[in-house]
């Protein structure tokens, strides 16, 4: 598998919870195209939008079967995500592949941005 990563704006002085949630995602999303999808490409997304990290995972595997059994992996990343009040969803376009869509929010959620 061929795979790619890209990087857009600034992404220093991200607080330590959201780039380690971030990194363990990835890693997990990435592990389950390897692992799963038979795709050829997957694509690592990173970049940094006011008040949230967002993290996208693309390949172009065969996708999620039409009743995903939900294994620890998935499951890890959705916890990861809104551990942190953000949000983590996997999905299979019609076309194939799949797609892992993640937002990690950059202001604690019990705090209101300034």
């Amino acid at each position: 598998m061929t795979w790619s990563v890209r990087a857009e704006g600034q992404l220093d002085g991200l607080p330590a919870a959201v780039e380690v949630a971030a990194y363990r995602i990835v890693v997990e999303a990435v592990n389950n195209a390897q692992r799963h999808s038979r795709a050829g490409d997957c694509t690592v997304r990173v970049r940094r939008v006011p008040g949230a990290l967002l993290v996208d995972v693309d390949d172009t595997g065969i996708g999620l079967p039409d009743d995903p059994r939900g294994g620890i992996g998935l499951a890890s990343m959705r916890d990861r995500a809104e551990e942190l009040g953000g949000s983590c969803t996997v999905t299979s376009p019609n076309g194939g592949g799949t797609q892992v869509r993640v937002r990690l929010p950059l202001v604690p959620t019990n705090e209101s941005p300034r």
